[in-house]
């Protein structure tokens, strides 16, 4: 399990760095999977540093995802209401 987060939060901070518009949801919830496993992973001592490194990893592309998601949003609705 602590591989499968590691791995999740480096998709999701690749898509968050590296997408716009709809598909920074589909980041976030890769980001939120990752998390969920990073935490059950912490309880195998063996993988208890892979968990960690994905449960953090997890959390950094989850934030970004969300929030180049809502400044997207954002800039999409200040261009609506230039128009």
């Amino acid at each position: 399990m602590g591989v499968a987060s590691l791995v999740l939060g480096i998709i999701s901070i690749v898509i968050g760095l590296f997408s716009t518009g709809t598909l920074g949801w589909f980041g976030a919830i890769l980001g939120i999977i990752g998390i969920i496993l990073g935490v059950q992973g912490k309880k195998v001592p063996e993988q208890a540093g892979l968990a960690k490194a994905g449960f953090i990893c997890s959390i950094i592309g989850t934030v970004l995802c969300l929030l180049l998601f809502i400044a997207c949003v954002a800039c999409v609705g200040c261009l609506a209401l230039a128009a």
